[in-house]
């Protein structure tokens, strides 16, 4: 081998070494709850302890200075005080790179933190200590089980008044199916909550509270046989906890945790910073680093290899001074460059990435490159859809992002007719979002198109998005649909023009049925046994047909 092939190569394998170990330092993770549970708040507190901000909950500044900086950016989001739109947070923590996505907590917009999970490697499951598992969390649970994501759970509000902690972790092990293995335990509770144990640093840490918890909680810690923990009631008794869980081999396990068999759960208050640093050196510590991708036929694609990312969501509008539209990509393999050409999949268009950011609520830095596991936005990527494939030089397509079968059906009608091309533009963008499925009536298109949602509060934050984005106010009318049904073009001519029955279309070509109650579903299929009608079974994720994924 020549002096320049052998240079040739060494270069090369110190670049694929460098995308390994840039790999390495990176966790992608989410955050899933019910509704109260504390999430907006552990995640603000994330962002304080990594030092990306500089106060707490509530008034949270950037450590540049210049505009609040949260999770929950839309004004509907902030007048309600809860998430709607799932967020992505970058941030710094220890040696590692810290990618969050934030999801909705409203079981309305699960269809929303299910594509968020696709581009996940782990995820932080919130509890509130007197709640427990609710319904909400259950079903984001089982979200995670279906992609295969290891959990982490986080007790919280552990400072106030709540169930008894081996009550929580037997509601965890029998509804979840997950063996819940505690790395902290609390010391005290309620107003009396003083600090945890760290079962696998065999220490005893110490809280000290702060002021509206805008600051680090500063810890103390001792040995677990100081006179601190021993000598105190409160630590005697939760010494015997330990004794307990270690009675029972409650040990955590690496493997079981990575394969989703067991939880390695933690106890503390995001409001008063209690357990938050705990916590998140867990995740650094215990949560894996980026695997390998799997494609479409189920063949793992190489960190190494070439460039190539899974486009997860599209958001519109993030800045109100700019009319811009980002696409969130997750890089599944090698090293992104500012300004490279990309391949967009379901198109084959060439797409020169310009303007690629970090975004953090609503405020973003220009990102130059990205590894394995980071998560950043294409600016202005125009015909770009959750599910696409982008790379270079090896093509490569992914698994079809899954849809929610809708419940919920309104017919939207723009106010003023002056206002219809940005009503239609409106649509098109919310449709490509995900904030609502815009279905289309033959002969009647974009006149009155019918809005299909899993949730009612879809269709107030299209409403909303509607007039202050694209200043096209409509109403919105209710229907007789309540059950639908995905159908193919050989069944068209028999189903139209029924009874209690509408053919409408989806933006992406395919055509659903939709009827006035499951008994007129019944009645169709006996009627007319040569038709085809595919059960979309509600709550559950489907394709385009309908079929389960």
């Amino acid at each position: 081998m020549g002096t320049g092939a052998r240079w040739l190569l060494n270069a090369q394998l110190q670049f694929m070494s460098n995308i390994i170990e840039e790999a390495e330092r990176r966790r992608t993770f989410a955050i899933i709850s019910h509704p109260d549970a504390g999430k907006t708040t552990l995640t603000e507190k994330f962002l304080l302890y990594s030092g990306v901000l500089t106060s707490g909950a509530g008034s949270v500044t950037a450590r540049r200075g210049g505009r609040s900086t949260s999770s929950d950016w839309m004004e509907i989001e902030q007048k309600r005080g809860i998430s709607i739109s799932s967020t992505v947070m970058r941030f710094p923590y220890r040696d590692c790179l810290l990618n969050l996505l934030d999801t909705p907590g409203h079981k309305d917009f699960s269809e929303d933190t299910f594509r968020v999970l696709a581009a996940t490697d782990a995820a932080i499951m919130v509890l509130d200590a007197a709640k427990g598992i609710e319904p909400q969390t259950r079903r984001l649970f089982e979200v995670c089980r279906e992609r295969d994501v290891p959990i982490v759970t986080f007790i919280n509000k552990w400072d106030r008044p709540g169930r008894d902690p081996f009550d929580l972790l037997d509601e965890i092990e029998s509804d979840l199916i997950l063996e819940p293995t505690p790395i902290t335990w609390p010391v005290g509770e309620s107003t009396s909550f003083a600090g945890v144990i760290d079962r696998i640093r065999g220490e005893y840490v110490e809280f000290s509270r702060v002021a509206h918890g805008s600051t680090i909680a500063p810890e103390q810690s001792h040995p677990i046989d100081a006179p601190e923990l021993v000598d105190n009631e409160l630590g005697a008794e939760a010494l015997e906890g330990v004794e307990l869980l270690d009675g029972v081999d409650r040990i955590f396990d690496r493997k079981r945790f990575e394969a989703g068999d067991l939880s390695p759960v933690f106890f503390g208050s995001a409001l008063t910073n209690f357990g938050v640093g705990r916590l998140l050196d867990a995740i650094v510590d215990l949560v894996p680093s980026p695997p390998p991708r799997t494609d479409i036929d189920d063949v793992p694609r190489p960190i190494d290899a070439p460039f190539a990312g899974h486009v997860f969501k599209v958001q519109a509008n993030t800045d109100k001074n700019h009319r811009d539209r980002i696409a969130f990509l997750r890089v599944a393999s090698g090293r992104f460059e500012r300004g490279m050409t990309i391949t967009h999949g379901p198109s084959q268009r060439q797409v020169t990435t310009k303007y690629v950011h970090s975004v953090q609520g609503q405020d973003r830095e220009t990102v130059d490159e990205a590894f394995p596991g980071d998560v950043i936005g294409l600016v202005n990527a125009n015909g770009f859809r959750p599910g696409d494939a982008v790379y270079v030089d090896e093509p490569v397509e992914w698994r079809p992002m899954p849809a929610f079968a809708p419940t919920h059906f309104m017919v939207a009608r723009v106010l003023d007719t002056g206002k219809f091309k940005q009503f239609r533009s409106g649509i098109a963008q919310l449709d490509e979002e995900g904030v609502v499925q815009v279905l289309r009536v033959p002969d009647v298109g974009d006149q009155a198109p019918i809005f299909a949602a899993v949730g009612p509060l879809q269709f107030e934050v299209a409403r909303t998005r509607l007039e202050s984005e694209f200043n096209a106010p409509v109403e919105l009318g209710g229907t007789s649909w309540s059950v639908a049904r995905a159908t193919d073009e050989a069944s068209l001519p028999e189903l139209r023009g029924l009874r209690g029955v509408q053919v409408v279309e989806r933006s992406d070509g395919s055509y659903w049925v939709l009827f006035e109650s499951a008994f007129r579903v019944r009645q169709v299929s006996e009627d007319k046994p040569d038709v085809t009608l595919e059960r979309l079974m509600a709550d559950e994720a489907v394709d385009s047909f309908g079929r389960r994924v």
